[in-house]
């Protein structure tokens, strides 16, 4: 049944489909919405879940962390400060091979204080073994939200559902909603694979020696490279039964490209409507979406840039003191291939500033007439700088 949702609300309606049987929320604005309706949804009798209200994101994570061990169904939303306030148990759900289901809304980080979007706050958490997923519209949200369920009960590790604040979030748009029965064929009862359980009693988080801890951090890696070829696995069954399909990465007309635009988020679709615009002039330009941060589709990328001269990574991020954060992962993708195309970094969208039309059209023609990139990242569409002693 087509509805017309809010980005946030597409959440809340795959956490209903999906059967969780534990939320845990602080609001935190612009995920507010989320765990608003989840709660009225418990409320109601509408879903049979346990709705914990905590004093904070840490204490979010942690309740998680617990109700999961005992092997029933999570599910939490955050954004920006509430997730770096998560961050150690972040650690502590991967290393316990958790698979919590996160809903996180980008958001700027503070300081200056600002409930606006850009990427900072979930590539901050890279490095914590959650799979991180980038949404661009409200039908990939409700869609990526059911199929990480899937993968990280498969893979045992959290999954991390990404969408841009207000732009995505706020924003209504028709979104196709599944029948509870066709959710049911593609998302089983969760099975845990280990769990809490008196009449088989084990420790859980021990303190681990020298001896042990390397091969279990080895694990949560093998954990990711295995969850790539699940996540395409888990992508067929779904789009055998609902006939949609994202993919690690999307390529739009990089077939026959010179130039090819990186994109992630809401900025893809804008980057869309320039792609037409450009290729009517003739320009031989493509994009590639990337939805996956972890596990990095690699193999991926570089087969879909292998003939590829230069590309545009549009990151609404950065990294102080190296670049935008996508740029530096792609140029790490593609460094050891004997030949691939230049890579460009463009930093544009921070805190929540408009990445229009007119500003990628800008990021083309740059990348087109630059035989080599001016710096790592050019930062585009700012004001006039002062510099400050």
């Amino acid at each position: 049944m087509k509805r017309v949702l809010e980005g946030s609300h597409a959440v809340a309606e795959a956490v209903r489909l999906a059967k969780v049987q534990v939320i845990s929320a602080y609001p935190i604005t612009p995920q507010t919405h989320i765990v608003e309706i989840l709660s009225e949804y418990c409320t109601k009798g509408m879903m049979k879940a346990k709705f914990l209200r905590v004093e904070s994101e840490h204490s979010c994570m942690a309740a998680l962390i617990g109700a999961q061990s005992t092997g029933v169904r999570t599910f939490t939303a955050t954004s920006g400060q509430g997730l770096a306030l998560m961050h150690e148990l972040l650690h502590w759900a991967a290393g316990a091979r958790l698979p919590i289901v996160m809903a996180e809304v980008n958001r700027a980080l503070a300081p200056g204080w600002n409930i606006w979007v850009d990427q900072t706050d979930s590539l901050a958490q890279r490095d914590t073994g959650w799979i991180q997923m980038y949404c661009e519209d409200g039908q990939e949200v409700l869609d990526s939200t059911l199929q990480a369920f899937r993968l990280a009960e498969v893979v045992n590790l959290p999954v991390m559902i990404v969408l841009d604040a207000f732009y995505l979030s706020h924003t209504y748009e028709p979104v196709e909603v599944p029948s509870q029965e066709e959710v049911d064929q593609f998302l089983p009862p969760f099975e845990p694979k280990f769990r809490l359980d008196t009449a088989h009693p084990c420790g859980f988080g021990p303190l681990v020696a020298p001896g042990d801890y390397m091969e279990m951090r080895y694990h949560i890696a093998m954990a990711m490279e295995e969850a790539l070829d699940r996540f395409d696995e888990i992508e067929a069954a779904f789009a055998a039964q609902f006939n949609r399909r994202y993919g690690p990465v999307e390529a739009i007309d990089c077939e026959d490209a010179d130039i090819v635009f990186i994109t992630t988020g809401t900025v893809t679709s804008t980057c869309r409507l320039v792609l037409q615009d450009l290729r009517a002039k003739g320009e031989k330009v493509g994009i590639l979406k990337l939805k996956l941060l972890r596990p990095f589709p690699t193999e991926q990328i570089r087969e879909k840039l292998r003939s590829v001269k230069k590309v545009a990574v549009v990151d609404r991020n950065f990294s102080f003191g190296a670049s935008g954060i996508f740029a530096q992962e792609v140029r790490a993708a593609l460094c050891n291939m004997p030949v691939h195309p230049t890579v460009f970094g463009f930093v544009a969208g921070i805190g929540g500033r408009d990445v229009t039309p007119e500003l990628l059209e800008m990021i083309y023609w740059q990348t087109k007439t630059s035989d080599v990139p001016q710096k790592e990242s050019v930062w585009m569409g700012l004001r006039e700088v002062k510099n400050v002693d």
